[in-house]
């Protein structure tokens, strides 16, 4: 049973998965679980383990009977704000261009961050939903 594990709530629910499909076998070493890019719902294990889920927005909206008019719980925007998937990976530089190839949207190059941690090296990308990625390795 998976204790804790981020669940993405997104708008281009098609687009989102093919990326993360893409890019978190060999980033992570995650395998796709259960789903599809028809939605509503994706996630990704390793070992048997939870390590991300995507959830379409709208299919949850539906769920918890917000509307369009925005009365019910609060789902977030499209934006990404708020929110920051962290990935340890074993080569920032090669993380990071595996994402742009699949069409990830840079936002800071492979940089080493020592004062954040000795060895700290990490990149910034948006998945194509917008949410902020970080690929980080010590």
């Amino acid at each position: 049973m998976d204790a804790l594990h981020p669940r993405l709530l997104v708008d281009r629910f098609a687009e989102t998965f093919r990326f993360y499909r893409a890019v978190l076998p060999e980033l992570a070493g995650a395998e796709l679980a259960r789903g599809n890019a028809e939605g509503p719902y994706a996630s990704w294990d390793v070992a048997g383990q939870g390590v991300l889920a995507l959830f379409d927005r709208a299919a949850l909206a539906a769920a918890l009977g917000t509307g369009p008019s925005g009365t019910g719980p609060a789902l977030g925007g499209s934006d990404g704000g708020g929110v920051m998937f962290v990935c340890r990976v074993g080569d920032v530089d090669a993380g990071y261009a595996l994402c742009l190839r699949h069409g990830a949207e840079p936002v800071t190059a492979p940089t080493d961050r020592p004062q954040w941690g000795p060895g700290l090296r990490t990149a910034h990308l948006r998945d194509p939903e917008g949410t902020l990625v970080e690929l980080q390795s010590y």
